[in-house]
Formats: C-alpha cells, structure tokens, sequence
C-alpha cells in the first residue's frame, strides 16, 4: 500500500510545475469569471474583487507554513510529497496574491478618492506594502539566479521571515473580523470564510508549535545531561496551553482590557499607529501555547553536568 501511495505522490502531474498548475489554473479561472460577473467599473466592485482574489491564496500560505511542521509531526509519504512542494504551493500563492495586486493597483489609481477616503489606512498599508515586499523577494531567492545573489543567512531572513509575516497578515486580519468589528461596528457580521481562514491560520501555526515542542522534547529524551521538567513545570505548561486554547475561541471577551493595558504606556500606543500588527492581539493565544510548549519541554542540568545546546 505503502509503495502504491509513494508511486501516486510522486506523479508530475501532482508534483513541482504540474501540482503549480493544478492549483494555479483553477485560481485564475474562478477569479476571471467573478471579476466579469462584477462591475469593475465601479470603485465598490473593484474592492470587492480586492477581497474576493485574496481568499483563493490565503490558504497556500497556510499550507506553506504547515509543511515543515507536518513532516515532523507526521513522517511519511503524503507529509514528505507536502514538505517536497511547498515552493510550488508558495508560488501559488504568489499568482493569488498577483490578481490582489492588480485590483489594489486599479483601485488606487483610477478611484483615488474612493481608496483614500474608504480602504485606506496608515497600519494597513505599511503592513500590505511590506508583506509584498516579503512576496517578491521571496519568490525571486526561490530560484537559483536570486539565491546565488544572497548568503545564507539573507536566504533564510527573507524565506522564513516572509512566510511568518505572510501568515500573520491575514490570520489578523480574520481574527479582527471574529473578535472585534462584529461588536463594535453595528453593521459588521463575520461570514463563514472568516471562521474557516481564521481556524486554519491558527491550525497552522499551532502545528508548527506542536513540531518544536516534539523537537524539544525528543532532544530532552537522548539527553543524558538533562533531567526532565518538574511536575509543577509540567502543570504550568498545560495550564498555559489551556489558557491559550481558551483565549484562541474567546477574544472578544478579552480584547478591550488587554489590548488597554499593553497599549497603557505612551509609547506602546504611538507605536500602534504604526507599527505592523502592534500590539499583537491576535497573537497572544498562540504566544500562551507556544510558552506552555517551551515551559513543558524545558530540560533541567543535572547537578555537576554541563548543559547540553537543545
């Protein structure tokens, strides 16, 4: 069974420039026709199609974050055919992010007064304007023309720099839609792809959580200069880990008074007027369940070892 899944995941038709057009085409396909059932002509249609284009390339980039963690979580064919072409699937949501682009570019160009007055927004465009910046340089080190032009460490800034803030963006953006606009604009509801891309935004990162406490504590396991975390340790951890899951389905109950009290000092405050995704909101469950990981995995030096690197 095991050779027949490894002959099928290993297709062309389902693998590099093949699994890019599997995806890639029916993206371009459904957009163009929504974009002619749309009136283009009007400021309201574009913006439409603005967020229309956006939902076809959301979930590559969660795909593209979930990889690597999948395949530790989860050896085997379909994980190792996953991590194999996250490239191509990155390259889809680089054509996904192309059709947003363009509606962007006609926007802010030919209905100038509608954007300034109705889309646009200082945060929002430092954020947008970086993580295209993100795009294009990612896409251009993919290939071996533009790696060869970077060291190592550039490579790795930009790749996994880019991934990170490509997954940020939107998981905020649908965490707001969820736990903010609904109670505080009368007009706002949250639709059904808000639930779905905000679900999956999270699943993907908690995924990648989830491989580097497995990492940890594997590391913790062969280590025989490290005893493992104390039960109060352990408790503290899933306890975090609760707490994060918990704050994950419930920010609306939350929100006001912590984002009140990280915004409480001056500059934390001026620094939300500016700086992308400050003061980080939609994050904070994934950083209690990150914590929790790092404190239940956390080894201790036994008395009179040296420490081994984790």
């Amino acid at each position: 069974m095991n050779i027949e899944l490894a002959k099928i995941f290993k297709h062309k038709a389902i693998n590099t420039w093949g699994l890019l057009l599997v995806f890639a085409v029916p993206m371009c396909i459904f957009n163009y026709l929504a974009m002619t059932d749309t009136n283009i002509s009007s400021p309201e249609g574009v913006s439409h199609m603005i967020s229309y284009s956006v939902r076809w390339a959301v979930p590559f980039i969660y795909l593209v974050v979930a990889a690597s963690s999948v395949k530790v979580l989860f050896p085997g064919v379909f994980s190792s055919w996953w991590m194999r072409n996250r490239k191509y699937i990155g390259l889809v949501f680089a054509i996904g992010m192309a059709w947003q682009a363009a509606f962007i570019f006609i926007l802010s160009t030919f209905y100038r007064d509608y954007y300034f007055s109705e889309v646009y927004y200082f945060r929002d465009e430092v954020e947008g304007s970086v993580g295209y910046i993100f795009l294009v340089a990612m896409v251009i080190t993919s290939f071996q023309f533009g790696r060869k032009r970077v060291n190592q460490a550039q490579w790795k800034l930009i790749q996994k720099g880019g991934i990170y803030f490509l997954w940020a963006y939107p998981f905020s953006v649908y965490w707001w839609n969820l736990f903010y606009y609904p109670y505080v604009e009368s007009y706002s509801t949250a639709e059904l792809h808000d639930y779905i891309f905000y679900w999956a935004g999270f699943l993907a990162f908690l995924l990648r959580i989830a491989a580097w406490g497995k990492t940890r504590n594997k590391a913790l396991k062969k280590s025989n200069q490290l005893e493992s975390p104390s039960g109060l340790e352990l408790c503290l951890g899933v306890g975090l880990i609760l707490l994060g899951l918990i704050a994950s389905a419930t920010g609306n109950y939350w929100f006001d008074s912590v984002s009140s009290l990280a915004s409480f000092p001056a500059w934390s405050a001026e620094m939300a007027l500016w700086l992308p995704f400050w003061p980080l909101e939609p994050f904070m469950p994934l950083m209690l369940i990150a914590a929790g990981v790092g404190v239940a995995t956390k080894g201790r030096s036994l008395r009179g070892a040296e420490v081994a690197k984790i």
